[in-house]
């Protein structure tokens, strides 16, 4: 079954962003529930966004610093990206996969020169840094949450600041709702949402993106390797253009249906400013890539992100737009 990211309890106090506190800031739903959904207006903040000219709080998002000489050869070791090459200041993202390929951990980070800042899902930094601190052995390196930091997107991508500047004077706000729909535009999985406990990365996307294919062995890598050379991977991320006569977007987890039968479920689903409501879902490999869908009840019509071949080198065209992190 889909899950959402959740929330340790210890960690709850103090996340809670100053910004909902913005005239007409309305709180998001879980797991998202510490920033605004949206200030009032969704389409104008959607548009906005796209124009560079708001900004979107999304200081619920986890940070997990790793600092020391060795970090990004040591990180580069235990997950899917090339990062022992990564330049200050360059962006990325990587996975930590278990044994069996599957994705535990959806990292997008970047080196500021003194140490790896990495964002996560509300809830993950502390199973991250578990993990990460078993792995240190005698390397030189320190790993510890930055709760001091909090992350904000734009149409040019991510930026820390400290979390006390989250105020007013950023500029014009565009709630979390607003980057979703963008997110949702440019076919980008979320960690939890788009994806479950079995999830390898092939299903989503991530290849290119967060897995590097040559860089060498890391857990999980024999997965990656033999569904790229020689299989298929069993599920596809699709996108889905919901029926907009539908005055409500069928909730995360909700099934896809075909003909009758279960053949995934709806991941994150948004209200677009211009293509309506969208989703994405993870469907079975063999759906008809035209094939008219239910997702959750709801009409929708597919486009292709991860292409039933997928696997067998075929890899994911690299014309699929990005617009923002």
């Amino acid at each position: 079954m889909p899950h959402l990211p959740l929330r340790r309890a210890d960690t709850l106090e103090g996340m809670r962003s100053p910004l909902l506190d913005l005239p007409g800031a309305v709180a998001a739903e879980a797991p998202d529930a510490d920033v605004a959904a949206h200030y009032g207006d969704l389409f104008a903040e959607q548009r906005a966004l796209v124009k560079g000219e708001a900004v979107v709080d999304r200081s619920n998002r986890e940070i997990v610093r790793i600092s020391g000489t060795d970090r990004l050869k040591w990180l580069n070791d235990l997950s899917s990206n090339k990062l022992d090459t990564l330049q200050p200041g360059e962006w990325t993202q990587t996975l930590i996969l278990d044994l069996q390929g599957r994705v535990e951990h959806h990292l997008t980070l970047v080196d500021d020169g003194e140490a790896v800042l990495a964002h996560v899902e509300p809830g993950a930094a502390q199973a991250l840094i578990d993990y990460l601190d078993k792995m240190r052995f005698m390397l030189r390196v320190e790993v510890s949450r930055a709760d001091e930091l909090a992350l904000i997107s734009t149409a040019d991508g991510d930026r820390y600041i400290p979390r006390a500047e989250l105020t007013a004077d950023l500029g014009r706000m565009a709630g979390l709702w607003a980057y979703e729909a963008l997110r949702i535009e440019d076919y980008r999985p979320r960690l939890g949402l788009d994806t479950d406990h079995k999830t390898i990365p092939h299903e989503v996307g991530w290849i290119g993106a967060a897995v590097h294919l040559t860089k060498g062995c890391y857990r999980g890598q024999e997965t990656v390797a033999r569904v790229h050379n020689l299989g298929h991977p069993p599920r596809r991320l699709v996108f889905l253009h919901l029926d907009g006569s539908v005055d409500t977007l069928p909730p995360h987890g909700a099934p896809v249906v075909l003909d009758g039968q279960e053949v995934g479920f709806v991941g994150s689903a948004a209200r677009h400013h211009e293509l309506g409501p969208i989703a994405l879902a993870l469907v079975k490999r063999a759906v008809p890539v035209d094939a008219p869908l239910l997702a959750g009840g709801v009409a929708a019509t597919q486009e292709v992100i991860v292409p039933p071949d997928a696997g067998r080198n075929v890899s994911i065209d690299p014309a699929l737009r990005r617009r923002i992190r």
